[in-house]
């Protein structure tokens, strides 16, 4: 049975005290909660970091980055290694988010050096793909995930690719309040699973977490989630809201 995930992807938002009080409202939660085949993780920003994941030390919270550099070590000034992020015991990484393509310019091929490195410092990777509104209008999303699925994860061997979790981010729908409909989210992940399963196999598939991140929220958590193929949710601005983050927790 493959894990269901509710992330919380906090992007550049809150202060430090904002964001103590958030993270110490999920720990207690989690604590206080059983979660049968649910992990929950925060993503916040990279000062807090260790903050979270002070937090979260014997508590069943996860912590997640949001960038991590394809370089090792060295002289690139700002860029945060994987190394690091191991030593503070950060288990995921957000990879290949649409505002880092968008923003800055991450090609396929810098994100597959980041999902290698990620994986070789023990970091599961949360690998994004979507297409943008022109790209679905002119009906070459599946066309568009296919190739950004190619490019930077399809190099794997099945025993590493095990160990990653693809988001589905329809662009169109981020931060728009738009929401994919149940049907087009069903749709996309059964397709992106018809892909590794043809690429792999069956059984990889059906083990890989794939989840939906695009105007995810408290009101539509339930009926996305219901789908067969849809494993949980990537979750933006609605991870900031402390009891909404829990209620989309509580919609499997």
């Amino acid at each position: 049975m493959r894990t269901q995930i509710v992330a919380g992807n906090w992007k550049m938002n809150m202060l430090f005290e904002d964001a103590d009080d958030l993270i110490n409202n999920i720990v207690e939660f989690v604590k206080s909660n059983k979660l049968e085949n649910t992990a929950v993780i925060v993503c916040p920003p990279s000062p807090y970091l260790e903050l979270a994941t002070d937090q979260a030390f014997e508590s069943d919270l996860y912590v997640g980055a949001q960038n991590i550099s394809n370089f090792e070590s060295g002289a690139y000034t700002g860029e945060i290694s994987a190394a690091m992020l191991a030593s503070m015991r950060v288990d995921y990484c957000i990879i290949g988010h649409s505002e880092r393509r968008k923003y800055f310019n991450e090609s396929h091929e810098v994100l597959a050096e980041k999902v290698n490195v990620a994986l070789t410092h023990n970091i599961i990777p949360i690998f994004c793909c979507g297409e943008v509104l022109p790209e679905r209008e002119a009906e070459k999303h599946f066309e568009i995930i296919e190739a950004q699925l190619e490019e930077s994860l399809f190099h794997l061997k099945k025993g590493d690719f095990s160990n990653i979790v693809i988001a589905y981010e329809p662009v169109w729908a981020i931060g728009t309040g738009v929401t994919a409909s149940p049907e087009q989210a069903q749709e996309m992940h059964h397709f992106i699973r018809g892909l590794i399963a043809q690429k792999y196999d069956i059984s990889t598939a059906e083990n890989t977490t794939i989840l939906y991140g695009g105007s995810c929220n408290g009101k539509n958590a339930k009926e996305l989630f219901a789908n067969t193929d849809v494993d949980g949710g990537l979750i933006g601005g609605a991870s900031l809201k402390p009891a909404e983050f829990i209620q989309i927790i509580q919609s499997f």
